[in-house]
């Protein structure tokens, strides 16, 4: 995990493996995702693979050795009691933490690394970057949050005709379907997902961090439960200094400078 300016920058760095999840790389990833979320100097987090691939999926080889998947570093800080234990569920914490999420899909996004950048609020894809829903050529199902996710965000009858098929998508056909936001070259992946992340950051973190909890809740309530629940977010926000910084800014015709608070 590396900082830049108001932008966590989590990389997953096993290019030599094509970034396949370990037990390790999961709890580690949860942790910095974790941290980053607490992180108020944080605006958005960015999440993209070392070298060729973003994400190939579990380490089902090493798994099979006994020597990847499901270990763990007996080193590590295990949680104090009370606090979330971000080793067992992952795809939870990506789904809960209330700062915005940018997949960078920068190559080959199969398995666990596809239910990962489905898990971001926005991907934005290479132009040779595949995703491969490829769970039921291999005898399972999306364990990490994509039997959720992929309807959502497609509908049914579209995730149906995905999951039960299996086959591989081209970025080009994940920009038609709506999978990813945009599919730019190659060389350009990490630069526009750090771009977009540099807009989203310019803005009062304060209200995007409420617009996303509402997008949640939004998944499992009605609309006047909804509109209830928005307008108790809206009262903070009101008394925040950002809110004056906001409407100071429109006034005076110049780009606001929100801090947060």
């Amino acid at each position: 995990m590396e900082r830049r300016d108001h932008v966590a920058l989590l990389t997953l760095n096993r290019p030599d493996r094509m970034n396949t999840i370990s037990g390790p790389m999961l709890d580690a990833l949860s942790r910095a995702l974790v941290e980053a979320d607490r992180d108020q100097a944080v605006r958005c987090i960015v999440i993209t693979g070392a070298g060729r691939a973003f994400c190939a999926g579990l380490d089902l080889q090493g798994a099979s050795d006994g020597n990847a998947f499901g270990e763990r570093d007996d080193a590590a800080p295990r949680p104090r009691a009370g606090e979330l234990d971000p080793r067992s569920t992952p795809p939870t914490v990506l789904h809960n933490v209330d700062t915005p999420t940018i997949a960078a899909v920068n190559g080959g996004a199969a398995g666990y690394g596809l239910d990962l950048a489905l898990g971001c609020d926005i991907r934005i894809a290479a132009e040779s970057a595949k995703l491969a829903p490829a769970f039921v050529k291999r005898g399972i199902l999306p364990e990490s949050g994509g039997t959720w996710l992929l309807p959502r965000i497609l509908g049914y009858a579209k995730a149906a005709e995905i999951a039960f098929v299996g086959d591989t998508l081209l970025a080009k056909e994940c920009l038609d379907l709506g999978l990813v936001n945009h599919v730019v070259p190659d060389d350009r992946c990490l630069d526009a997902a750090l771009e977009m992340a540099n807009k989203i950051a310019a803005n009062a973190p304060l209200a995007v961090r409420a617009t996303k909890r509402m997008f949640r809740m939004a998944e499992r309530e009605d609309f006047d439960d909804h509109v209830n629940h928005v307008f108790l977010q809206l009262l903070p926000l009101f008394q925040s200094k950002d809110f004056v910084e906001g409407l100071t800014a429109f006034l005076e015709k110049r780009q606001p400078d929100f801090k947060g608070y």
